[in-house]
């Protein structure tokens, strides 16, 4: 960590889910507590069906929204038919974060061994707007924030993190425009 000072950001939270509601989506809430706790605000929190029209529609929304900077999202990474979270963001990605996925299954081997390997989760910047794609349990969600999140998206954290470059994600579209 630096001496620099806090910044806090502003983030959605996305539960893809078939079967979870406000009441019962503990991941969601899991996110929304450690956000909050760690002092960004969470600025918008929704929960869609696994449906790909529905998540795409609602992620263009939230990447048109001025008061977003970041969009974690949780569940529809597994394995099964209705795990389509990587697919639709396939569309919707300018640019994949790769270490982002292969880094939280590191972090899951320790826990879970190579069931690890079932973890599809993703992340990509879009529309100058980072998305984190994580899996629907409370526990890989505190994973995730707990082992990478934090500290990436915190402007105190040294030698990098993804807060003190969120000014220039949109570069590539000046310079394609330019030339």
């Amino acid at each position: 960590m630096s001496d620099d000072d806090f910044i806090s950001i502003n983030i959605a939270v996305v539960t893809i889910s078939d079967s979870r509601g406000l009441k019962n989506d503990k991941s969601g809430e899991t996110l929304v507590n450690r956000i909050t706790q760690f002092g960004h605000k969470v600025t918008v929190r929704k929960i869609v069906k696994d449906d790909f029209d529905n998540i795409s529609d609602l992620f263009l929304k939230l990447l048109k929204n001025k008061n977003i900077d970041v969009i974690i999202s949780t569940g529809g990474t597994g394995l099964t038919g209705r795990d389509i979270t990587p697919e639709v963001m396939e569309t919707l990605f300018e640019k994949t974060i790769d270490g982002f996925g292969e880094m939280f299954r590191w972090l899951s081997f320790k826990k879970i061994n190579t069931s690890a390997l079932q973890s599809r989760a993703l992340a990509g910047v879009a529309n100058g707007k980072y998305i984190f794609c994580l899996p629907g349990s409370p526990s890989a969600c505190r994973d995730g924030w707990d082992g990478i999140l934090k500290y990436q998206l915190d402007i105190r954290h040294k030698p990098c993190n993804f807060v003190e470059i969120m000014p220039r994600l949109q570069e590539h579209k000046f310079f394609r425009n330019k030339n």
